[in-house]
């Protein structure tokens, strides 16, 4: 009789580094994980934020510098990925503001707000990113 009363106790695998490509992560999990890589994305390169904000506001020959060296290839990616690590960490931010109120914490409710998260994070990047390569 007790061993009816029991419940199956949930199984933890330990999950070894050439697992992780076959690992299936939810989308929730997905997303946390993405948030933290967007906070310490924005965290590494704050120097070169903060760099290129003082040349966007010192002066107008630092503005034409700053306009110089945003015309660059590569510079431009590195700042689409920081446009992409602010608004994914500012979206998710906000669901994870709303799941500690307790709003969403369903796990159908969780999985589709962690994909409209995705969703928006990146549609917003792409607007930036069109803008910012001259699209538009």
């Amino acid at each position: 009789m007790a061993e009816a009363a029991k419940k199956a106790r949930p199984e933890f695998r330990n999950i070894h580094v050439t697992q992780i490509a076959r690992y299936r992560l939810p989308w929730a999990g997905k997303v946390s994980i993405l948030h933290r890589v967007s906070g310490a994305l924005l965290f590494l390169l704050l120097p070169f934020i903060l760099y290129l904000f003082e040349l966007s506001l010192t002066s107008e020959l630092s503005f034409a510098k700053f306009s110089d060296l945003l015309s660059h290839g590569f510079v431009k990616l590195v700042v689409l990925a920081l446009i992409w690590g602010y608004l994914h960490h500012f979206c998710a931010g906000i669901r994870f503001l709303l799941l500690d109120v307790h709003v969403g914490v369903a796990k159908e409710k969780s999985a589709k707000s962690a994909v409209t998260v995705l969703i928006v994070s990146l549609l917003l990047t792409a607007v930036c990113g069109l803008k910012l390569f001259g699209l538009f």
